[in-house]
């Protein structure tokens, strides 16, 4: 389990592309404190340490997490959002982000706002319904306030607001129009949703 507060930019350094991939990835991160077998949440996507040694450490990739993330367009000199899992007593600062993919959401547009910018994605496909003003998105790992909510018939976009650290410190502020980010709703939003339907199954059976 993460919070989405990223805590170094990793990179990737070489890639062993077979059914699954064997991604290495250079960090600054204490990698003489991770264990064989920790989590780290890449891009948001939650990956398994099966190796490491100073300054890197390896990642298997599933052909499954290829098909739904943005991992299977990466390339050697990838930069990518890196948090270590949460660990008891650490800060709760963002939201409870568990690195599970829903799919990729794509940049429409940015402007600057002050100091700050505002991102406008497009959602994947059948998750508008666990998105709402105020709630918690993660983009690339990243824990942010959905500011507004956009829907049409084809699709439904948010806005988010990015300030100045969050730009320098995370991949976001490199997105151009077009680019697509690992997009997780809101765990909470998801099991509102799942109860609300199952009340409603349950209704039309009485």
């Amino acid at each position: 389990m993460f919070t989405g507060l990223i805590q170094d930019i990793g990179i990737v350094q070489s890639l062993e592309k077979a059914s699954d991939w064997r991604i290495r990835i250079g960090t600054a991160l204490d990698t003489a404190a991770m264990t064989h077998g920790a989590s780290v949440c890449c891009a948001g996507c939650c990956l398994t340490v099966i190796d490491k040694g100073p300054g890197w450490f390896d990642v298997q990739v599933s052909s499954e997490t290829l098909d739904k993330t943005n991992i299977g367009s990466w390339s050697v000199g990838r930069r990518f959002n890196l948090e270590p899992s949460l660990k008891l007593g650490d800060e709760l600062g963002g939201h409870f982000v568990f690195g599970h993919v829903d799919g990729l959401a794509r940049l429409v547009s940015r402007r600057l706002i002050g100091e700050s910018q505002e991102l406008l994605f497009t959602v994947p496909p059948g998750q508008g319904a666990f998105v709402a003003p105020k709630g918690s998105v993660a983009l690339d790992g990243v824990s942010l306030t959905v500011n507004a909510v956009h829907d049409t018939v084809q699709e439904t976009q948010i806005s988010v607001m990015i300030i100045p650290h969050t730009a320098a410190h995370t991949t976001l502020g490199d997105l151009q129009p077009g680019d697509s980010v690992n997009f997780e709703a809101d765990m909470l939003a998801r099991y509102v949703a799942r109860q609300a339907e199952v009340q409603c199954l349950t209704r039309r059976a009485a």
